[in-house]
């Protein structure tokens, strides 16, 4: 569900290149057009389970699929305006309905996908930049991004329908879940219950400040209705999903790298895993959906990517939260360390290609552990019971190029504990991706 596709992954930012002579600046483009398209096939061998519930990961083997297409167009109404509009269309069938799992093994798979195909506008937004001085950074032509120049110190203002990660979490290494790492727990931070729908999208606003090699942003978005819903509340100024930003840019030797701290707090009608078990009939099964009332969840996420030369980088995110509510719109991980390292092809004269290794740990609060001791079921997991012990996730990925607009990626991930039960597992799963783009 969390996709970089939702889930655009501000590459305007990224792409932007060091202060340059205006000679060398692209004239500003007035409009674009291009297209995505993603398919992504999984497959897991049978594994040891003692035991099954009601939303585990099935113990026999299963294969699944996603696929993605979405236009995107950008025009230029006046300067330093630009207008998004990306409609997408999307098809799947999930392993296990989508259950079993803290980390999710593919990051291109929505909550709501089925086998028929389903069209929808993903993205409709504005994004107004007021440059306030400072030298000009190139911006290239791409998905979402119109070709340009910005100044190094700028505001920036964006507004509409879009996913809250095209602008916050830009990790460089792991973002992307249509060419870079597929598990959930790797394309963002894995316990950040981040505003969305159950396609990844949402409606609100974000502003930016960038000065130089610091940045701080701030916005407010739309939760859904009701935990991991379509529908989105419109009472963004009761019910909403805040987030704020610092960011800073630097060089260590030599190379650039980038560190992000993230704080967020959702606001809306949310079952406690506490007052689930005190509402509970003695014996009985404990049930979230049945103490909902007006919660705030928060939690942080420290992020930082790394390059070690022009071909390879390393990476690293944490997060947590408070884990004292049922997910709203995300994963159910509220503890996440993730690291992992990426190497572009040149360096065995594959430019086209590249290899992602990285390893997760993904635990849970206290509170959530007693629930799901208790038979309780959340919108993912849920096996009965539970002999609690962290998640831990290895993936590993390598992309061939396939010319200058595709590629074909063969993905493996290994998960012991999944859904934090030590009386299931290990999985392995195993993966292929075509992704093409122009």
């Amino acid at each position: 569900m969390f996709r970089c596709s939702m889930f655009y992954c501000a590459a305007w930012l990224l792409a932007a290149a060091p202060g340059v002579r205006a000679d060398d600046l692209p004239a500003p483009e007035a409009w674009n057009a291009h297209v995505q398209a993603t398919y992504v096939w999984q497959a897991k061998p049978a594994f040891d389970a003692a035991y099954s519930g009601p939303a585990s990961l099935a113990p026999w083997r299963e294969t699944g699929y996603s696929f993605s297409a979405t236009a995107a167009f950008g025009v230029r109404p006046w300067q330093g305006a630009e207008l998004y509009f990306d409609p997408e269309v999307v098809q799947g069938k999930a392993m296990s309905g989508l259950h079993g799992l803290g980390g999710m093994t593919n990051g291109e798979q929505q909550k709501t996908s089925g086998t028929s195909p389903t069209f929808y506008r993903a993205r409709l937004f504005l994004r107004q930049t007021w440059n306030l001085g400072g030298d000009m950074q190139a911006v290239e032509s791409d998905q979402n991004q119109l070709a340009g120049s910005v100044a190094t110190r700028r505001v920036v203002l964006t507004a509409g329908n879009l996913a809250v990660s095209d602008i916050f979490d830009a990790n460089s290494q792991a973002h992307d879940a249509r060419s870079q790492f597929l598990n959930w727990a790797l394309v963002a931070h894995g316990a950040w219950d981040f505003a969305a729908d159950a396609r990844g999208y949402t409606w609100g606003a974000a502003l930016e400040y960038y000065d130089g090699d610091w940045a701080v942003r701030a916005g407010r978005f739309m939760l859904p209705q009701e935990s991991n819903g379509l529908p989105l509340d419109r009472h963004i100024f009761r019910h909403y999903g805040d987030q704020v930003e610092f960011e800073h840019r630097h060089a260590w030797l030599g190379q650039a790298g980038t560190v992000r701290l993230l704080a967020f707090r959702d606001r809306a009608r949310m079952g406690s895993f506490r007052d689930a078990l005190a509402a509970g009939a003695p014996g009985g099964v404990p049930d979230v959906g049945s103490v909902r009332r007006e919660r705030d969840k928060t939690g942080f996420g420290l992020s930082l990517d790394q390059a070690l030369s022009d071909n390879a980088a390393v990476f690293a995110r944490a997060s947590r939260n408070d884990g004292q509510s049922e997910t709203y719109a995300f994963a159910e991980i509220e503890r996440s360390l993730s690291a992992g390292a990426t190497l572009q092809g040149a360096m065995w004269g594959r430019a086209g290609d590249a290899v992602g290794i990285a390893a997760v740990r993904n635990g849970l609060a206290q509170a959530h552990r007693d629930y799901l001791a208790a038979g309780g079921v959340g919108a993912f997991i849920g096996d009965g019971r539970l002999d609690y012990h962290p998640e831990q996730i290895a993936e590993a990925y390598y992309k061939i190029g396939l010319g200058k607009h595709a590629a074909l990626s063969l993905d493996w991930q290994h998960i012991a504990n999944p859904a934090y039960n030590g009386a299931r597992g290990p999985v392995n799963v195993a993966g292929l991706r075509l992704h093409g783009q122009y």
